[in-house]
């Protein structure tokens, strides 16, 4: 099929990539403008576009959808059917109308629990057991459109918003090739009204450590903002990321350590610290933090 891609972040280059190698024809490539990054905050392309630029493909970053110019560009690429996979922008229904079979999203939740920006997160700080990835027929609604194809996959006990988003990634690669391989025999399936939730947008304010908070939710919490934006804890008065933990065996006055290991008390049970991360370093497994920043039974933090 032709079809008009539409995707920015590292979560969609897999979708790109599954899409070539089917063999359809990628029409055009629609991602958002670079950005400033880095200590010389330069502009730097997004992962769409620098994959598509080295898959040699035609790329547009428009600020904005809404003007003649752009619409008439995607008027003229005449595809089949748009994929839409975490690019940022809301389309216009004349996105939404342009390729003859519409548009596709691939959704990062089973919905319609999880609608909206942060469906990974949301997932594993919520406690969830089980995630996935639908493919849905786009319509003007936020997240709302008619289901075509979903897969599930369970969340597991320790696993991190970096590591959930990599088998997603991969699990939707391989959903909407299936997709578009069967477009004629799948049955849209309307979302029920029961079970609909909304993943917000992760706000840095959420990312502080709240030890008085149970050992579960502080789990949660770590894993489900890891890597980004991290969740944080404040030890001699210096901001740390903590990146990956698990749930402990202790109890005790919340944000104390229980031993040498970082096990943290929080308001019931504890948390052991697996991954740290220091202002201005680079992210260290705990027995590497632990020689740089000593760390005892009975400190505070």
């Amino acid at each position: 099929m032709r079809i008009l891609f539409m995707g920015t972040p590292d979560f969609s280059v897999p979708v790109l990539d599954a899409l070539i190698d089917a063999g359809h024809d990628i029409a055009a490539v629609f991602c958002q403008p670079p950005r400033p990054a880095g200590r010389g905050k330069k502009d730097r392309p997004t992962p769409v576009h620098a994959r598509a630029l080295e898959l040699g493909l035609d790329v547009h970053h428009p600020t904005s959808l809404r003007n003649d110019e752009v619409a008439q560009t995607i008027a003229d690429l005449k595809a089949d059917i748009g994929v839409v996979v975490a690019y940022g922008l809301i389309l216009p229904q004349y996105v939404l109308d342009a390729p003859t079979h519409g548009c596709l999203n691939i959704h990062a939740s089973l919905l319609p629990r999880w609608r909206g920006a942060a469906p990974i997160h949301r997932a594993i700080m919520a406690g969830d057991s089980e995630t996935g990835v639908c493919i849905m027929q786009m319509d003007a609604g936020l997240d709302t459109g008619d289901v075509l194809l979903r897969r599930a996959l369970p969340i597991g006990e320790t696993e991190t918003t970096a590591e959930l988003h990599d088998r997603l990634s991969a699990l939707g690669s391989d959903a909407i090739v299936t997709a578009l391989a069967t477009l004629s025999d799948l049955t849209p399936e309307p979302q029920p009204a029961a079970g609909v939730t909304y993943a917000e947008k992760i706000a840095k304010s959420e990312a502080k450590i709240d030890w008085s908070a149970p050992a579960a939710e502080v789990d949660r919490k770590i894993r489900g903002l890891s890597p980004f934006p991290g969740a944080w804890t404040e030890i001699d008065g210096q901001r740390v990321k903590l990146l990956a933990s698990h749930l402990a065996k202790g109890q005790g006055a919340a944000g104390t350590l229980l031993d040498d290991d970082l096990t943290v008390a929080c308001g019931d049970g504890a948390v052991q610290l697996l991954r740290l991360q220091r202002a201005g370093k680079g992210a260290q497994d705990a027995q590497t933090f632990l020689r740089g920043f000593a760390l005892t039974a009975g400190r505070t933090l």
